[in-house]
């Protein structure tokens, strides 16, 4: 299920909430591995959170959540370990498809999709092509992302635009065209770096770093995250 009732909402004031959430899923290896486990399992815990937290995010009425799956980095990992997150990243849209058509969910990717596999760049069209028409909510995930990587290929488009170019035309060439940016990222696991994420897009971004691993980020870690946000003073540049 991607909706339902949660018991996150105490304490938070629920009229003073992101509209996007970004979250960069850091430590699904580390977690595995402090386990005794192979890292793979950390990936497949790490999915299920998704899941979980997707759930809560939407109870809360907070419309836009993006998932950072796989960077342009990532390719540096073992095959089997890139093999694995592929995996799950075809299953976990599969299986959730359905529902989210059912619940007015629209799905988006971002990312280079030139050396992704076929079938998967398949199944992302599809998924986009079945939500086009839903309202209430979007899940964003970021595969094959890297910032740095998405604006030159920004700027390799707009050579074909004459004249000086404006940042709203220069927004319009990004993966992010149809999306605002980016309320409150939160990263897990205790490196607080932004990993290439969204550099255009966080310039006034609120972040959150945790030292909990993404599979154990529960809804009390979120709930904690929210409150950290409702007590920033957001002010875009001016004095007040």
């Amino acid at each position: 299920m991607v909706l339902g009732k949660t018991k996150i909402y105490r304490g938070l004031d629920l009229n003073k909430l992101p509209n996007h959430v970004a979250i960069i899923m850091d430590g699904n290896g580390r977690w595995a591995t402090k386990r005794g486990l192979p890292r793979k399992f950390g990936h497949k815990a790490g999915c299920e959170n998704i899941k979980r937290i997707t759930r809560n995010l939407f109870d809360l009425k907070i419309k836009i959540v993006t998932y950072f799956a796989f960077s342009t980095e990532n390719w540096k990992r073992p095959k089997e370990e890139i093999d694995t997150i592929f995996d799950l990243i075809r299953d976990y849209v599969k299986t959730n498809l359905d529902d989210f058509v059912k619940k007015d969910v629209k799905i988006n990717f971002v990312g280079n999709y030139t050396k992704l596999p076929k079938d998967i760049v398949a199944q992302f069209e599809q998924a986009k092509e079945r939500t086009k028409n839903c309202k209430s909510f979007l899940v964003n995930f970021a595969v094959n992302y890297g910032g740095r990587d998405e604006i030159l290929r920004a700027v390799n488009k707009a050579k074909n635009i004459e004249g000086e170019i404006t940042s709203k035309q220069f927004e319009s060439l990004l993966d992010t065209k149809d999306i605002s940016d980016p309320d409150f990222i939160i990263r897990t696991s205790g490196e607080m770096r932004v990993s290439n994420f969204m550099l255009y897009q966080m310039a006034y971004s609120e972040f959150y770093f945790t030292n909990t691993y993404w599979p154990s980020f529960s809804n009390r870690d979120l709930q904690k995250a929210l409150l950290s946000y409702q007590k920033r003073n957001r002010r875009f540049g001016n004095i007040k």
